[in-house]
């Protein structure tokens, strides 16, 4: 492993846990959470998520050196995880800067919050994940990203829908739970769009 396979997971950790605090922070009401615990959950979620992320990437390493693949989609895991934090993380915290929760201020938050994470996601992928020097030009290989990005976006939305709308409930679980299966399983499929489309259309060498 080199130095920077055991920096960005530390990194990306923090990322993680600082804007998991600042979500728990807008939610401590709602989640009744009082002063002590949440002190020492946030104290908890800096040294664990980094620990945790830093050994996942160290055992993705130790089977990529048989297939690199293995080691790549390692580091695109806590990638996408940091995404998603990014994404929640800065919507709550404009949320609570601005007291504001609703409205045309929202769609504005949640614009500033979704660009934050394709741009965190752009940049990790590239420099760390596939490390793509790449003959593109920085805009043109963004594009390329985007329309990946956006085509998983559809996958999401498609393959959710279809299975909450159009299968039946297994076994009589409750339809919350079932929305809830269907999202996951739509998570899955796009985790895998998004890997293989970055590896293969986007910063292909």
């Amino acid at each position: 492993m080199k130095k920077i396979d055991i920096i960005s997971p530390i990194v990306l950790g923090l990322i993680i846990s600082a804007l998991v605090i600042s979500l728990l922070k807008v939610l401590e009401t709602q989640l009744q959470i009082t002063g002590t615990i949440a002190i020492i959950l946030s104290v908890a979620l800096v040294v664990l998520i980094p620990s945790f992320l830093v050994l996942w990437v160290y055992i993705t390493f130790r089977l990529g050196k048989r297939r690199h693949i293995f080691f790549q989609f390692g580091k695109f895991i806590p990638i996408g995880v940091s995404n998603t934090a990014i994404d929640f993380g800065t919507l709550n915290l404009l949320i609570l800067m601005s007291g504001v929760d609703k409205g045309l201020w929202f769609s504005v938050f949640k614009g500033i919050s979704f660009v934050c994470a394709v741009t965190n996601s752009y940049l990790w992928n590239k420099y760390w994940t596939f490390e793509s020097g790449g003959t593109d030009s920085l805009a043109r290989q963004f594009v390329k990203f985007l329309i990946v990005a956006g085509i998983g976006f559809i996958i999401n939305v498609a393959v959710a829908s279809f299975i909450v709308n159009y299968v039946e409930p297994i076994g009589g679980i409750s339809p919350i739970l079932w929305a809830n299966i269907g999202a996951f399983a739509s998570i899955v499929i796009v985790i895998l769009w998004n890997f293989f489309g970055y590896k293969f259309l986007v910063f292909k060498k």
